[in-house]
């Protein structure tokens, strides 16, 4: 993020996009599925825009996605599930960065107000997650000294979450701007859900 002309510099916070899946539920791979004029992986791209630099993880589809606006790393083992690539991202991260903020490609409801309201929390020793009426959701705010703790606990498809749960987080209400629900299903997509509840 650029620095604060009128104080200290700011946090510096990258961002990591998680969409290597291959949406077994959605019957297709999620980073190519079709929203807003684009693909999701578009679409989360524009939520992290306020974060330096953008990783993106792919794996499922991973020659079909466009050319995007961001670092593009592969998980070759995106098979096993969201841990082994949350282990690629967090690896692929500048050592200057002080935090990132981790989102996932199928939760197309995060807006860019509440990625920046997580990065405003940007320190090394920062924990933080968005909540949803009291739920925990993404996106996830990572400070520099967690990521190991957060590389080794990230097994098959928990990502983060065990690492979360054995230690303090602070959740940050974020209803008021964004909608965290998971799309596991097309029917899930904002626009779609009405014509199926």
């Amino acid at each position: 993020m650029p620095a604060n002309a009128s104080g200290p510099p700011r946090s510096r916070v990258a961002g990591l996009l998680l969409a290597a899946g291959g949406g077994r539920r959605f019957g297709m791979p999620k980073a190519l599925v079709p929203f807003g004029g684009g693909l999701l992986v578009e679409h989360a791209l524009v939520a992290l825009g306020g974060c330096d630099p953008v990783v993106v993880v792919l794996g499922a589809g991973a020659d079909r996605v466009p050319p995007l606006a961001a670092t593009v790393v592969r998980n070759p083992d995106w098979a096993t599930g969201m841990g082994s690539s949350l282990r690629v991202g967090l690896a692929a991260l500048p050592a200057d960065a002080d935090a990132v903020v981790v989102l996932t490609v199928d939760t197309p409801g995060v807006t860019r107000a509440a990625v920046d309201r997580l990065a405003a929390l940007a320190h090394p020793d920062a924990l933080a997650r968005a909540s949803y009426a009291g739920e925990p959701g993404h996106p996830v705010l990572l400070g520099r000294a967690h990521w190991p703790g957060a590389a080794a606990a990230a097994h098959g498809d928990t990502g983060a979450r065990p690492y979360l749960r054995a230690h303090p987080v602070l959740d940050v209400p974020c209803a008021d701007i964004a909608d965290g629900a998971d799309a596991d299903h097309p029917h899930d997509l904002p626009g779609n859900r009405g014509e199926h509840n």
